[in-house]
């Protein structure tokens, strides 16, 4: 027989206060379940009024490729408690549309688990009672991003994010046959091959404040395609245009073909220019190099040794692509434009003669 609308009311008096859109569904001595009717959840809450909090102190932490950094994390409860509750703590790094995440680290108690190419350069710190921070060694390029901490105790669960920004240098590359040969897929390589990974719009848009142009369109890691401009003008930007990075949006990565912008992080070694008694072709400028024990440098090992330490010669060189370059840190009479850069003098046949750049790692 059903309640008169009396008793329902009565009855609903009885219960405990919930938001007007939560429904109770069952109660035990310390927990109930609440169904919310605007997010069709059903959520388990704490009644015992423990709180789990977490925070990571900073929002963004910056690094060096092949370095060592910490990613901040701590969780308490209010109020304390007493034992410790047993918690799970999850590390993982978003994608840029923050719609997929790629595991880095489980952890539970003593037992811990980390993923993919995180396996044995990722721990927690846990200098102190909840300190749930995580630390990355062996820096890669790739590494670069937003990571998110999660930790989950009992009935709650809390999370918090900190981005991780490699200290690099962005840098615009087209394939040897020029302008605008590159794939997404071909752009990827490219970068890879030069040391370096696509660059996001977050560095490349703080290359353009401090001072980027570059009027050929790139591709950049999330699959636009964009440019920055510091000086508009016609058939780049145009003139009656504020300076900004420009956009084509999203483009398809087989079919369109444009240059691209990769990122390379401060370095594990040292670039150095050579040039024995006579300049020399591209394969002898290979092999110099290998007998002083390093390799011909790549373009964005060149990049960062201009950014990072100071590199400046004004002699063009070989470089492993097959291009020809030189980097200056202080502009000069008879030395290329008076911006400090890396300029260029293309892809010439491999049979001309220059010198030659070389890469050395320092030794352990």
């Amino acid at each position: 027989m059903g309640l008169s609308r009396l008793q329902a009311l009565l009855w609903f008096g009885a219960q405990l206060v919930l938001p007007l859109w939560a429904k109770p569904l069952t109660q035990s001595t310390n927990t109930f379940y609440y169904q919310d009717l605007l997010n069709g959840l059903n959520k388990k809450v704490d009644a015992s009024g423990v709180q789990l909090h977490i925070d990571s102190a900073v929002s963004s932490v910056s690094a060096q490729q092949g370095g060592e950094v910490t990613l901040p994390c701590r969780f308490w409860f209010e109020p304390d408690q007493n034992p410790p509750k047993r918690v799970r703590i999850k590390w993982s790094k978003m994608s840029s549309s923050r719609e997929i995440e790629t595991d880095v680290l489980v952890s539970m108690g003593a037992r811990s688990r980390s993923y993919a190419h995180y396996s044995g350069r990722v721990h927690l710190k846990q200098a102190s009672e909840g300190d749930a921070s995580l630390v990355i060694s062996a820096l890669q390029l790739n590494d670069t991003g937003l990571y998110r901490c999660e930790v989950v105790g009992g009935l709650e669960d809390q999370s918090t994010s900190v981005y991780l920004e490699l200290q690099g240098v962005v840098f615009p590359y087209q394939h040897p046959l020029g302008r605008y040969h590159l794939s997404f897929g071909g752009a990827q390589q490219a970068c890879t091959e030069q040391g370096a990974t696509l660059a996001t719009f977050t560095q490349l848009y703080e290359s353009w404040r401090e001072g980027l142009h570059w009027c050929n369109a790139g591709w950049l890691a999330d699959g636009t395609v964009q440019y920055p401009i510091t000086q508009p003008r016609a058939n780049c930007g145009g003139p009656g245009v504020a300076p900004g990075v420009r956009s084509y949006g999203k483009r398809h990565p087989h079919q369109h073909q444009y240059d691209v912008f990769c990122f390379s992080s401060a370095l594990p070694g040292t670039v150095f220019y050579l040039q024995p008694a006579h300049r020399m072709s591209l394969a002898e400028a290979h092999q110099a190099c290998e007998q002083q024990g390093a390799l011909i440098a790549k373009v964005g090992q060149l990049y960062s040794a201009w950014r990072f330490q100071g590199l400046d010669h004004c002699e063009a060189g070989w470089l492993a692509d097959g291009s020809v370059r030189y980097a200056i840190t202080k502009p000069r009479k008879n030395c290329g434009p008076p911006e400090p850069g890396v300029r260029s003098f293309g892809f010439p046949p491999p049979q001309h003669k220059y010198g030659v750049y070389c890469y050395k790692e320092h030794q352990g």
